[in-house]
């Protein structure tokens, strides 16, 4: 396979991994995370079973429609998983070219396998937070490489001038308050904190700051055996859970917002403008769902808008960071 292929090759799976990651959040936000409550197969089979043909051993009764859901994910998962395998034994057998490096591609293989291992947790934990909040990043993370290998290998940059430390530090900024951003978000839904607050821009019956449990909220383990579906935390704690969301999202729109509308005043050329109007429409969108999720009490849609459009936001940062470190004649 050539440099050019390994980079299509990347950028189909990063399709795919953007498709697995909202997958996963329909999976969460249906309540369908335990819809089998075996991994990798559901109720001992590779597909779903009929009803009535599942065996006595099992405490969940089968609920066809959340196993269905489950699957899926995990079958689109499984195969993102050979795309990658692909993706590094390609590159792998190309290491001694000039230019060409293997070792991103062999990290995503084994981020894929860790991916897996927390999916096999996500069921066998009952759920547990940490867990899920790891599963969610790791889905996001694997996008984000994956992305960062097609643009890395597409020969797209800009000049030296435009690649000014200052841009490179901004940009960087930028992404880590996203990513910090959407582990907020992981750690609100995986606590059944996303409507902790019922009002907006209050928090509960006026209240901007009712009673809150930062303690509790931010308790990472709490032990085995228990069963978090519907979510074990008292009300302060996760309000606090959800509250620190929003502050979060605050501190969002502030940095990518100043960082957007410094792309389109930069006048360095098209394609800083138009990343630039790209991020302040994400932002803009993204703060507007999660304000409709409280407003309208969690549609499933704007639900899963709002997880499609937090990994729409990461690849277009991961795309800048890439815009402003140069490969090719500019470097």
């Amino acid at each position: 396979m050539t440099r050019i292929g390994i980079q299509y090759l990347a950028a189909a799976a990063s399709v795919l991994a953007f498709a697995v990651v909202v997958l996963g959040a329909f999976v969460r936000l249906t309540d369908a995370g335990l819809g089998c409550p075996d991994w990798p197969g559901c109720y001992g089979q590779i597909g779903v079973p009929e009803s009535g043909s599942v065996p006595g051993d099992y405490e969940r009764p089968l609920e066809r429609g959340k196993a269905w859901k489950e699957m899926i994910h995990r079958y689109f998962a499984g195969t993102l998983g050979l795309v990658i395998a692909v993706l590094g034994f390609w590159a792998w057998r190309r290491r001694h070219q000039p230019g060409e490096s293997a070792t991103l591609p062999l990290f995503l293989v084994a981020l894929v396998v860790f991916q897996a291992a927390l999916g096999m947790w996500t069921v066998t934990l009952l759920l547990k937070p940490l867990v899920v909040t790891a599963h969610l990043l790791g889905g996001m993370a694997t996008l984000a490489l994956l992305w960062w290998v097609a643009l890395r290998r597409g020969g797209w940059w800009l000049s030296a001038r435009e690649a000014s430390p200052a841009w490179r530090k901004a940009a960087l900024i930028a992404l880590v308050v996203v990513i910090a951003q959407i582990a907020l978000g992981g750690w609100t839904s995986a606590n059944y904190a996303a409507l902790a607050c019922p009002e907006f821009p209050a928090c509960y019956q006026g209240q901007w700051w009712p009673p809150t449990n930062f303690g509790e909220a931010f308790t990472l383990w709490h032990g085995l055996g228990i069963d978090y579906e519907g979510g074990v935390l008292t009300h302060p704690a996760r309000t606090a859970i959800h509250l620190t969301h929003r502050l979060g999202a605050v501190v969002t729109l502030l940095v990518v917002g100043t960082v957007a509308v410094a792309l389109m005043r930069a006048r360095t050329g098209r394609p800083t403008v138009r990343m630039g109007g790209a991020l302040a429409l994400l932002v803009l969108a993204q703060v507007g769902l999660g304000i409709a999720n409280v407003i309208f009490g969690l549609p499933l849609a704007v639900a899963v808008a709002h997880n499609a459009l937090a990994a729409a936001l990461l690849v277009a940062l991961v795309t800048l960071n890439h815009m402003l470190r140069p490969v090719g004649p500019a470097a």
